[in-house]
Order: structure tokens, then sequence, then C-alpha cells
């Protein structure tokens, strides 16, 4: 899997929300500041976060933008499924919607096996541990293996 931008500065805009006390308001161009996230790919960021009901925006002077749903409550699957999509696709298919000749069906079960173990840490990692730096002690142990380190 590649992590992209979009991703990335989504998940560096939620962290920056949730963090503040109290679901203050932040403007985009704070946060574009905080986090170095261009401005109109942040706004297109938001929009989509926005359309998948994980933020929500404020109008007015103290407006801007904060999380519509407790921080809790949102994980970074559905931080990743909301701009990029599928955690995993196989050029553009979900892997169960992939088909294969008898030689090469076994592709499909790695695509599978692959999103199951996505799932298995993204969907259980939350906007809220995310803020308050703090993981799960089985994420941290996965960490610590030397061989999550090593480059390929």
């Amino acid at each position: 899997m590649r992590v992209s931008a979009k991703s990335d500065y989504a998940l560096r805009a939620l962290i920056e929300i949730a963090s503040r006390t109290e679901a203050i308001p932040v403007s985009a161009e704070e946060l574009g500041r905080l986090q170095d996230i261009p401005h109109g790919f942040l706004q297109a960021i938001l929009a989509d976060l926005r359309r998948s009901g994980i933020v929500m925006s404020v109008r007015g002077q103290s407006g801007g933008w904060r999380l519509a749903r407790e921080s809790s409550e949102v994980s970074v699957a559905d931080i990743i499924r909301a701009v990029d999509g599928p955690l995993v696709s196989v050029y553009g298919l979900r892997p169960e919607s992939v088909t294969y000749n008898d030689s090469a069906r076994v592709l499909q079960l790695v695509w599978i096996a692959a999103r199951a173990n996505l799932r298995e840490v993204f969907e259980h990692i939350t906007v809220e541990m995310l803020s308050s730096g703090t993981l799960p002690p089985d994420i941290i142990k996965l960490t610590k293996h030397d061989e999550a380190w090593r480059p390929h």
C-alpha cells in the first residue's frame, strides 16, 4: 500500500483539529500553515472529509472546521477511504471483484490478506489516539521489530 499525500495531509489536518480544546473550529488557512499543507489541496481534502461526515464547516467570523463526530469514533481507515477510496484495490477494483484464471487465482487471496492486515491496524487507530500520541500496545509492538524499519 502506498499512503498518498492526500491521506497524509488529511490525517495531519484532523490531528490538528482534534487537538483543539472544546471543539473550537480551525480555519483552513491555520491548518495549512501549521501542517505545511498547500491551501488548494487542503480545501479539496476538507471537502472530501465533509462529504464523508468526518468534519463540518462552521460559518462566521470565528468559523472554520471541526470534527463532525467524536475523535474516538473516526478511524484512520475512515479517513483514507474518504479521501482515497478503498484501502486496497487491484487496478481500480476491490480484491473480491478481481477475477483470474486458474493459475493466478491465488493472487486474489494475497490481496484479501493484505486488506485484512491493513484493516487490523487502520480500523483500530482513531483520531483521538493520534491527537493524544497514544497508540495501543499491539500497534506499538509491530513497530519494535527490526524488519518494520528496514526498507526493502
